[in-house]
Order: C-alpha cells, then structure tokens, then sequence
C-alpha cells in the first residue's frame, strides 16, 4: 500500500507514532505546494493522502487517483481539500478534530493576558531602562483583570470548549454564540451563557474567534461587526484569518474604535511584511500583538494528531469507517 503525504517529511518522522499501519505502508513525500501534475507524477496510485491543513488538494488529483480510499489532514483544517471531489468518488476526508483544542486555548489566554497587562511594550520598556516611568503610568491609566472582563467566544466547538474551562478559574462572565444555542447542560458544564452576536459586540470586553473558515463565516469581522464593539475591548483570533477583514481591523484600530487584537493567524497566509496589519502607524503599532500562528502545534499536540491520522488511514485501508469525516460520506 501507498501514502502520498503532502507535508513536512522531517515532521512526519519525528512524530511517526508506533503502529503496524506506518510499517505496511509506502511512503511518498510532497512538499506543501507541490503542483498538481508533481501530486500526479508521485503518487497518482496511492491509496491514501496525509495532507498538511494548510496545503490544497484540487479536484483533478483527487479524480485521477484511482484507489485513493482516505484523504487525513494532518490537523484541523480542511478547507484547501475539494471536498465535493472526494465525495463524489466515495472518498472520506478526514481532520483531526479537536486534538489541538487545549494547546489553541492555551494560546487564547496568553493573548488576552498579554494584552490586558500590556506586556510587549513592558518588555521593550523594561529593556530601554524604563520601568518606572511605565509603572507609574500604568498605575494611573489602569490595568484591567480579566476576572473583571465579559468574554465573547463566537463558536463553541472543541477549541471554544476548551478556552471557556481555562477561563472559568479566572471567574470571568463567559458567553458564547452559535446560529444553535447549545442545551443548557452544556452552558452549565462550561460555565457560560448564550449571546446573540450583535449584543456580544455591544458588551464584551474582549471577544475571541472560534469558528471555522467558510463562505459564510469569511470577513464576518468586518467594519459593521467591529464598529459596534466597545472602545476598550479587545479582539482575538485563534482560529483563522480569513474570518476578520484586514482593512476593517486596521480602520477600528486607528480610529479607536477598538483597543487592540491578539492574532496567531493573519490572511493571507504565509503573513508578509506588506500585509497592512503589519503596516499600522506608530503610534498604534503595539496595539496588535500576534504570534506566527503557533496556538495549536504544541509538542505534545502533534504526537495525539500524528496517532489518530495513523490509525484513521489504517481503519478507512481496511474498509472500517474512520473518524472525524467531514464531507459527507
């Protein structure tokens, strides 16, 4: 049997979990990127994809590979995959949901706290010899905790699931939207309240993102839904930059609509230097913080991940239905 794996072959290997699976199977590696025809001239009869979440796999591989069974993304996302192709010729694609729940909340709570205490401009202050002067500055400005902060978590899957558990010993007012209000097991489980989007802009001191890339949900953050927020709140963006309009968030910003925003991802991905976040005035410059999309490929995050795709290839190679499928089948 053969696996194309479209990905970091370095990766692959170091976190290669210990199952008969990975030694039965033929490994061929493509680099994230790879053209079409390179997919087709590899491995055009492998019976099985690895692909990273950010790579795309088109429709036209994905019909010319006659005994494709499984299409594994490596993480969460999947959305570079035509999933109306594979679905078509009876293909499971498949992600890993949830695996990086705990490590992207982790993430979400470091940009929260980062912001709300002001750390990057403390650091560099700290380093230009002057602490004090920021120290006494801050004191009369003030420092917000985030016990004291209404938090707005738009989607509440796995990831949103999770942040709401880490936020509850800080005794924050959690609240949470979804087109579908969860059942009120679930709310008190996690120790928050349902909230219509609009009165979530209106009243949260920060709000964060934790619903996936689709048509619906591309550049939802935009000028309308960011000119209603709170002028001391914040924005944070874990999940995907697509959701948040750039030229909006630069506007809000600027303007003072909004505080600031933490983001560990930023569209269009790899992140230039021309992207216009990155481009702000200098005087509102540190009022974005980000980090280079690091929430969810903790260590330990990779080996749950790298397990579960092995063993979701293993059982869809020998006619078992895996799990996590996501389009349709």
């Amino acid at each position: 049997m053969k696996i194309l794996i479209i990905g970091n072959e370095d990766r692959y290997k170091k976190y290669m979990p210990g199952l008969e699976i990975t030694k039965q199977m033929t490994m061929v590696f493509c680099p994230r990127g790879a053209k079409d025809e390179e997919l087709l001239e590899a491995a055009s009869d492998a019976d099985a994809i690895a692909i990273d979440p950010m790579a795309k796999l088109s429709g036209k591989v994905i019909r010319q590979m006659r005994n494709l069974k499984i299409i594994q993304s490596e993480g969460v996302g999947f959305n570079g995959i035509d999933l109306e192709a594979a679905k078509e010729r009876g293909i499971y694609v498949c992600n890993c949901k949830g695996a990086n729940a705990g490590a992207v909340a982790e993430q979400t709570l470091l940009l929260m706290l980062a912001l709300l205490r002001n750390v990057i401009v403390g650091d560099r202050t700290e380093r230009e010899g002057g602490q004090i002067q920021m120290k006494e500055r801050m004191m009369v400005e003030g420092i917000t905790e985030l016990s004291d902060c209404k938090i707005g978590l738009i989607g509440f899957g796995d990831i949103a699931k999770a942040t709401a558990k880490r936020l509850e010993p800080f005794e924050c007012d959690t609240y949470y939207y979804t087109k579908t209000r969860k059942p009120s097991a679930v709310e008190h489980a996690y120790h928050v309240s349902y909230m219509e989007l609009d009165e979530m802009a209106r009243t949260c001191d920060i709000i964060s993102i934790h619903c996936p890339v689709t048509p619906e949900t591309t550049g939802m953050i935009n000028s309308e839904f960011l000119g209603k927020m709170k002028p001391a709140s914040y924005l944070i963006n874990t999940a995907r930059g697509e959701i948040v309009d750039n030229q909006a968030l630069y506007n809000a910003i600027v303007s003072d609509q909004i505080k600031g925003a933490g983001l560990d991802t930023v569209a269009p991905e790899p992140t230039t230097r021309d992207n216009i976040l990155l481009n702000l005035p200098e005087e509102y410059a540190e009022r974005i913080i980000f980090s280079p999309h690091i929430g969810g490929i903790t260590t330990s995050y990779f080996y749950r991940a790298h397990k579960k795709n092995w063993t979701n290839i293993a059982a869809a190679l020998n006619g078992q239905r895996p799990d996590h499928i996501v389009n349709g089948l």
